[in-house]
């Protein structure tokens, strides 16, 4: 839906829906659907993505009885017991995928899944590292915050990470051969992660 760059400046001009979010720093509103084909590796016709690790894990019942609002232990859980079952590392990964419900989110990803530490995620986002031709692409579609929001934002990160891995994209990262999705719901009561992947290890 956004296509032109958004500036900070324009996030801090944008309208405060509820301190300290601007509308701006809040997912779209939009229409939307989307599916997924999934079958044998052998039914595969062109191009297959592989599903290499899951996980997923519950925080608390609502946001306000998380043990600690600056972190997400169901993104910490579930980003374990992906990666422990697709048996590859951080460094591995080419691509990213974090449902931005809101503008915080990303940074709760990237330290909760382990790709940094606490405390850095701000500082390697504002460095550039998650844009386009950075060291770890992340909602190259343009996240929850400008492609679309329909609701139930965690399908079209799926598809982005499955169309990064085809080759298919519209913001394409070159050779891109792991990606990564992290979803949440419930008011990050739970969350999931996937590790893709367009070859078997």
């Amino acid at each position: 839906m956004y296509r032109d760059l958004v500036t900070v400046e324009d996030v801090l001009a944008s309208r405060l829906v509820a301190y300290p979010f601007h509308l701006l720093e809040c997912c779209l509103v939009t229409d939307g659907g989307g599916a997924l084909v999934v079958t044998s590796e052998e039914r595969a016709r062109r191009r297959p993505v592989h599903l290499l690790g899951s996980g997923e894990s519950a925080d608390s019942p609502i946001v306000s009885q998380m043990e600690d609002l600056t972190t997400s232990k169901g993104f910490r859980l579930s980003g374990e017991a992906a990666f422990a079952e697709a048996g590859v590392s951080h460094g591995d990964v080419d691509h990213l995928m974090i449902y931005d419900a809101f503008a915080h989110v990303p940074i709760y990803g990237l330290e909760d899944l382990g790709f940094l530490k606490r405390g850095e995620a701000g500082a390697f986002i504002a460095e550039g590292h998650t844009s386009p031709g950075g060291r770890l692409p992340l909602n190259t579609n343009g996240g929850g915050l400008s492609y679309t929001h329909t609701g139930m934002y965690g399908m079209f990160a799926i598809q982005e990470s499955v169309r990064q891995l085809r080759g298919e994209a519209a913001a394409q990262v070159p050779g891109a051969e792991v990606s990564v999705v992290l979803g949440n719901g419930g008011m990050f009561a739970s969350a999931a992660t996937l590790v893709l992947a367009n070859r078997l290890p």
